[in-house]
């Protein structure tokens, strides 16, 4: 029974050190934010490629990972003495809920994907004049 609180108090630490940590980050970006202001400076926004290709990466990503899981996987229901159909059981989950997840992604990525944002952004031409003043 001791062991039970001491296993108690060890995950509440976990999950309040974890509160307290996310708390202290989210103050020390208020102070931040708060000292360029009065400096009047303005945070730079995050630089996002606005496009969906990072969807379409991460979907990639993930849905190799879960087909390697699979792949991996799937021995365990060759063994002898499983009489799972296919090998295919109950820890093949774990192959296939990034594999799903991942092509999700994919799919997300082909149905709102649009064929303006593949071109490259031109820039304009130098007119090779000095700068007025």
């Amino acid at each position: 029974m001791n062991g039970a609180y001491i296993a108690l108090v060890g995950i509440l630490g976990l999950f309040f050190l974890t509160f307290i940590f996310i708390v202290a980050m989210r103050y020390i970006g208020f102070r931040e934010t708060m000292h360029l202001a009065e400096k009047g400076l303005v945070r730079p926004g995050r630089a996002s490629g606005g496009n969906g290709k990072d969807t379409l990466r991460w979907g990639i990503v993930i849905t190799a990972v879960g087909l390697a899981l699979c792949a991996g996987l799937y021995p365990i229901g060759l063994l002898p003495g499983n009489t799972f159909p296919l090998g295919i059981g109950p820890w093949m989950i774990a192959g296939f809920l990034p594999t799903f997840f991942g092509l999700g992604l994919i799919l997300i990525y082909v149905l709102t994907h649009d064929e303006k944002d593949d071109q490259a952004p031109t820039m304009p031409k130098a007119d090779n004049k000095p700068p007025q003043e």
